[in-house]
């Protein structure tokens, strides 16, 4: 039955969508063409924009713990977040590095990141009304660490990750919202036909609904956007239909309705897909021939597109300014103020952080360094923007936008699409100011060539004219969004009081257009353009005068900086300089100094650089890079046996993973410690070689009354009396004692990505004669034993794989060989 719902709800809605689309994209091909004839545009922005900003880099890479919903466990992944922010995750580093397919790939688009199980579950239980957790009980998925990571959206599939540290969960965290923040950007303002159209679309087909207001879900691709729309309707439908048949307890309640809901968005999102193709290809067929018309007959169809506004204009004006006495304006100050609030501390923390990394620049190039250090770090500035952790600061300023009660009043449902979109200003005008930075610096070293303290003043003078820029362009930018702001929560609102006096008198006008230019003057569009002007006044008045209080240091609109450095918009144009290749002693690529076009065969440069400790070394396992083994993280259902493991791990001595690099360290240079025969009382020297590079510095020989175990450790043999004492010999460094090892390569588990350092085996060791130098005495192989212990000698690199030979063998080890 939910199959059958779901297909026939998404055939009806992608029907009514597509009638509706398809009146849109010729009333936004006319207005296309129109701005292309009449021109128009707003202020020039000062600062130059960088055409593609994240050419040949990666945001961030590195390995997270991933739940597994097809067998309920815990996995290693390599996970690579690349300049089209989608997260991808294999199996390994190794699988990436050698370009295999990814494990999946997640478009984050309508997902949320958290790092609260709280707030997860208050997020499941909504989703699900009358399956409630009850107060105490735990989630159905138990978190391995105690620093989660969880993508959640409303009806696909969730994603569940863990790390190690909390400074890695907040770095991730930062890339995490970074991504969902950059899918939920909107449609491209570039197709200046298909993307107003298709928002027009959702718009009028959700106010058919009843739905005013902003919605949280219009992010991602037009199909996304499409299998939104479909299970805005739909997923009620199945929740009422499913719900209650759903049986189990109530975490297994909450794990199969989430199934169900991905499974149905899914099959909802490959028709979308494809429904959206069609249609968007039989628009365009269609757009040579509406083109042509428009180009013919614009100023007809302008002219009556005049007078049928006149007439609606008349019914429509009066009802809309009662309205916009009455219940508005009295709120326009109110919502301005809690946007400008928030939104110009941001963009004051973006100026800050910006002037900071500048200082800190000029600092370093003032203490030496010469053209390779140059180079180095204005690598780092170049994509200051693109760095979610160093923006997060600059974004939290604007997450404290809070619009709480007039949410209510105006149909808001959250300020997030506003947080979201002031965010992605905020970068952009970052990025700006980097550019324009880099093109100035560039510009004025090639034709000075300065070093010192020359360059330091050189910095400086360029700092001065892209600080100022900025200032201009970040009040130009916000006035903007606060006038943008204001008209998605007000004309909703008044759209929502007005229709149903207005809506029933507006057929009537669409007499008065002849039938050629139906298609290109709809009635609808003109009622909103007309509520619209209504408004536009009142909210333009309220940003002029919130500019004259200079309160948000905002420029007066009079104050128009046209043409102050023309010619800095000639370098517009110039691709980004090629910094690491210029000035850091790298090749020249084929595009010289510039990093346009040629650098795809370049390294990929990564935004965010992996985790370190303060004042240390890498982590245990390299952070990111290197992970505990499987035995580090208990799986689902283990968890209760863990006291019951742990015992029988003391009883078998088993090997147990370091808490700390300080423990790791600790595995160093092992003792060995024998124990002989009473009759023994010379032993020389000797040097033992216990794996390739292991070296022994230390043998201390112990006669007295030990208990003989086997390897395993799982049987004791009798107890044998040996009277004796204990000797300490120092080891000459030039003999050695090799002892050969069967099998003495550790294992690693070969499943799903994961490379857990486990000791090997000891079972098929063979017990040897030993003789010691100097003496004719063969060691009775009955009564000698040998214990690695701690040391004080570092260990050497595998030779092999690269890796920290004290985190490949993870585990303290205590093995007992027969001799």
């Amino acid at each position: 039955n939910g199959g059958i719902l779901s297909t026939a709800l998404q055939k009806c809605v992608m029907r009514e969508f597509g009638r509706v689309y398809k009146q849109q994209y010729a009333v936004a091909l006319f207005n296309s063409v129109r701005f292309d004839i009449e021109g128009g545009a707003g202020p020039q922005s000062q600062l130059l924009h960088r055409q593609d900003p994240l050419e040949d880099s990666s945001i961030f890479s590195g390995s997270l713990f991933q739940y597994l919903e097809e067998n309920k466990k815990w996995r290693n992944r390599f996970v690579f977040v690349a300049n089209t922010y989608n997260i991808c995750f294999y199996e390994n580093k190794v699988a990436h590095e050698r370009g295999l397919h990814p494990k999946g790939t997640i478009s984050c688009a309508g997902y949320k990141a958290l790092t609260s199980m709280d707030e997860y579950l208050e997020l499941v239980d909504a989703s699900l009304p009358g399956i409630k957790a009850k107060v105490g009980s735990g989630p159905f998925v138990k978190c391995a660490t105690q620093f989660p990571l969880i993508l959640w959206h409303p009806y696909a599939r969730n994603h569940y990750f863990c790390v190690l540290t909390e400074k890695e969960q907040k770095k991730w965290h930062a890339v995490l919202q970074d991504c969902v923040r950059h899918s939920n950007n909107g449609l491209s303002e570039e197709c200046r036909v298909q993307s107003p159209a298709f928002t027009d679309a959702v718009r009028l087909h959700r106010q058919a609904q009843g739905n005013y207001g902003t919605w949280d879900m219009m992010c991602g691709a037009p199909p996304q956007i499409l299998a939104n729309l479909v299970m805005e309707t739909l997923h009620p439908e199945l929740r009422s239909l499913i719900g209650p048949r759903l049986k189990g307890k109530m975490q297994q309640r909450q794990r199969n309705w989430m199934l169900i809901s991905d499974v149905v968005y899914k099959q909802v999102l490959s028709q979308t897909q494809a429904q959206y193709k069609t249609l968007v290809q039989a628009c365009e067929a269609e757009t040579p021939r509406l083109d042509a018309a428009l180009r013919t007959d614009m100023d007809q169809i302008i002219t009556s597109k005049e007078h049928v506004s006149g007439k609606i204009r008349a019914l429509v004006l009066p009802r809309a300014e009662q309205l916009l006495r009455s219940s508005v304006k009295p709120y326009v100050s109110s919502i301005l103020e809690a946007l400008m609030e928030p939104t110009s501390r941001g963009f004051s923390e973006v100026r800050d952080v910006f002037f900071r990394e500048l200082v800190e620049f000029s600092k370093n190039t003032l203490n030496g360094g010469g053209k390779a250090k140059l180079g180095e770090h204005m690598e780092k500035i170049s994509i200051l923007a693109f760095h979610p952790v160093k923006m997060q600061s600059c974004y939290e300023k604007v997450e404290q936008l809070n619009l709480e009660g007039l949410q209510q009043r105006f149909d808001l449902f959250s300020p997030s699409v506003f947080i979201q979109r002031a965010q992605i200003l905020m970068r952009e005008q970052m990025d700006n100011a980097v550019y324009t930075f880099e093109q100035l610096l560039y510009q004025s070293l090639e034709a000075e060539g300065q070093a010192g303290e020359d360059l330091c003043k050189t910095i400086e003078r360029c700092q001065d004219r892209v600080l100022k820029k900025y200032d201009y362009d970040s009040s130009t930018v916000r006035k903007k969004f606060f006038r943008e702001a204001l008209l998605q929560i007000i004309i909703p609102y008044m759209l929502k009081q007005l229709a149903p006096s207005c809506s029933p008198e507006l057929p009537r006008f669409q007499e008065l257009i002849f039938e050629d230019f139906s298609r290109f003057i709809l009635v609808n569009n003109v009622f909103e353009e007309v509520v619209l002007q209504s408004v536009s006044k009142d909210i333009m008045m309220a940003v002029k005068e919130a500019a004259v209080q200079r309160k948000h240091n905002l420029y007066r609109d009079s104050m128009i900086l046209t043409n102050s450095d023309p010619n800095l918009h000639l370098l517009g144009n110039n691709p980004s300089v090629d910094w690491a290749t210029q000035f850091g002693g790298g090749e020249e690529g084929p595009e010289g100094h510039l990093r346009g076009g040629g650098g795809s065969s370049r390294k990929r440069r990564q935004v965010v650089s992996m985790i370190q400790l303060d004042d240390m070394g890498p982590l245990p396992y390299e952070s990111c890079l290197e992970v505990p083994g499987v035995d580090f993280i208990p799986e689902e259902g283990e968890m209760e046996m863990e006291e019951e493991m742990e015992a029988k791990h003391e009883e078998r001595a088993d090997p147990k993973s370091p808490d700390s690099v300080e423990e790791i360290r600790l595995l160093i240079n092992p003792v060995v410690e024998m124990v002989v025969p009473a009759s023994t009382e010379h032993v020389e020297t000797e040097m033992l070689r216990l794996e390739d590079r292991e070296e022994v510095t230390l043998i201390t020989t112990v006669v007295e009354e030990v208990r003989r175990k086997s390897v395993q450790g799982k049987s004791t043999s009798q107890e044998e009396d040996v009277a004796g004492r204990t000797t300490k010999y120092a080891i000459d460094s030039d003999a050695e004692m090799a002892l050969s090892l069967a099998g003495s390569s550790p294992q690693r588990h070969d499943d799903s990505g994961f490379q857990s350092p486990t000791n090997e085996t000891l079972d098929n060791i063979e017990a040897q004669p030993a003789a010691l130098k100097g003496t004719d005495t063969v060691a009775d192989q009955a009564d000698v034993v040998v214990v690695l212990e701690q040391g004080n000698t570092a260990l050497d690199n595998d030779s092999e794989t690269g890796e920290d030979f004290a985190a490949k063998n993870a585990y303290q080890t205590e093995i007992v060989y027969d001799i």
